[in-house]
């Protein structure tokens, strides 16, 4: 794969190390053994502003996740005339009963795939309105067909101006009809969720049916419980692929976000690479991000877990375990940390099911197989996977990280056992956690800035 030069106009004001080129990382001196606050979740965070934004009445999140992604969803709720104000992690938000005050205009949501998502058709379900919606480079290359396809079938008015399937997009506000829609779940659950947002401001019921596989069913599953939260009930299946909505409005809400779950795994890693000790303080087994599943893998690999109502903990193991295969499906996201610690496990380690991340902020599977290579790790790409064999990594010239936030978090892990790892463009981390780096010098790691 060739070098991917970061989009600088993807970075908000709340991002960091976007003014440094790379950075140098290595070993702790010691395994470490230490606590960690998480970041908000990115997932709860998005979601919660948003339909805060459709409610009526006031809301106040607490715990926002303070990223790139987060900034760019408040901005574009502020160009739509939406009063909010931020105060550190905490934000306010004067609903708007799903009438935007901003009737007309250009929103630019940065790399903020879930606000590509969810944002069409809260738009589109107000009675006036038209704007254009565009993202950075990447993002206008990621799909959103199966998302505009059937909000068009609720009765939206979205066009595409430019390469049909993606942004940008303009809509036309004039009401959702609501009615029988179907949607693909076999790309991204966030075609779904961004569905599920909407209708409840859809003029008749809407009844949903996902047309193929969902892929990961626990964020669906976020998406209708914070849907309750504001007081719109959501029937479904167990199967998650038949919904039922009924017209109905949010109702403003004061909320209490929690940790990162894919974020915690990062730092639960670098405790199971280095044979140390980490505690996660604000993040339980209550929680139903998907990622928390990544405990079990940890537990395969010869690591100790503990949680209960005060947090997760992990020791390291002296050699970690591998010689398995496993699915990623239902927490993709967590698929770049396992490649990470694949190399330093006593046997291969095969991961499938997780073709659809090609289309995330880089094609993730290649970017990996690329890295590891490039680090003299055998490793075997195929359309839904890869295959990591044990090696002992060796830093060289400094690795890409595609303008991605987990490929970064992910190859920074490699740097716990192999001294003088380099990594370009450190600030693409900051698309959900900013901190990154800072918190893991503050857990031992060695980190040259």
């Amino acid at each position: 794969m060739g070098r991917v030069e970061p989009e600088r106009n993807s970075r908000s004001p709340w991002a960091a190390l976007y003014d440094r080129e790379e950075v140098e990382i290595h070993p702790p001196t010691k395994p470490p053994d230490g606590a960690i606050a998480v970041p908000g979740s990115k997932s709860y965070t998005n979601r919660a502003i948003l339909i805060s934004a459709l409610a009526e009445g006031s809301s106040i999140l607490g715990d926002i996740l303070r990223s790139d992604d987060s900034y760019w969803c408040l901005n574009a709720l502020q160009q739509l005339g939406v009063s909010l104000q931020v105060e550190g992690n905490t934000v306010s938000i004067e609903g708007t009963g799903g009438e935007w005050p901003n009737p007309a205009g250009s929103l630019y949501i940065g790399a903020a795939g879930t606000i590509a998502r969810f944002l069409p058709g809260a738009l589109a379900a107000g009675s006036r309105g038209s704007w254009l919606l565009e993202g950075n480079r990447r993002l206008s290359e990621r799909p959103v067909r199966p998302l505009i396809k059937a909000l068009n079938t609720m009765g939206a008015d979205i066009r595409y101006t430019a390469d049909i399937g993606q942004l940008p997009i303009r809509i036309e506000a004039r009401g959702l009809a609501g009615g029988k829609v179907t949607v693909s779940g076999a790309v991204s659950s966030q075609f779904l969720s961004g569905l599920l947002i909407a209708s409840p401001y859809a003029k008749q019921r809407t009844e949903i049916r996902v047309a193929d596989k969902m892929v990961q069913h626990a964020y669906v599953g976020m998406t209708i419980e914070l849907m309750k939260r504001y007081g719109v009930v959501v029937e479904h299946n167990e199967a998650y692929d038949h919904f039922i909505i009924e017209p109905e409005r949010y109702q403003g809400q004061n909320v209490q976000l929690e940790a990162d779950a894919s974020t915690s795994c990062y730092f639960l890693a670098y405790a199971a690479l280095t044979g140390g000790h980490i505690r996660i303080t604000n993040l339980t087994a209550a929680t139903l991000q998907p990622d928390f599943g990544m405990l079990k893998v940890f537990e395969r690999m010869g690591c100790k877990v503990n949680s209960d109502a005060e947090g997760i903990e992990l020791w390291g193991p002296e050699m970690l375990q591998g010689g398995f295969t496993i699915s990623m499906r239902e927490m993709s996201d967590q698929t770049l940390t396992l490649a990470a610690l694949a190399p330093f496990a006593d046997a291969p380690i095969t991961i499938t099911d997780v073709e659809h991340i090609r289309t995330h902020e880089c094609d993730r599977i290649s970017a990996m197989c690329d890295s590891l290579t490039r680090l003299g790790i055998q490793v075997e790409e195929r359309r839904d996977g890869l295959t990591v064999h044990p090696g002992m990594p060796a830093a060289g010239e400094a690795l890409d990280t595609y303008d991605d936030h987990r490929m970064a978090m992910s190859l920074a892990l490699i740097g716990s056992r192999v001294g003088g790892l380099r990594l370009r463009d450190p600030g693409c981390v900051s698309k959900t956690c900013p901190s990154y780096f800072e918190d893991m010098r503050k857990l031992g790691l060695q980190v040259i800035i």
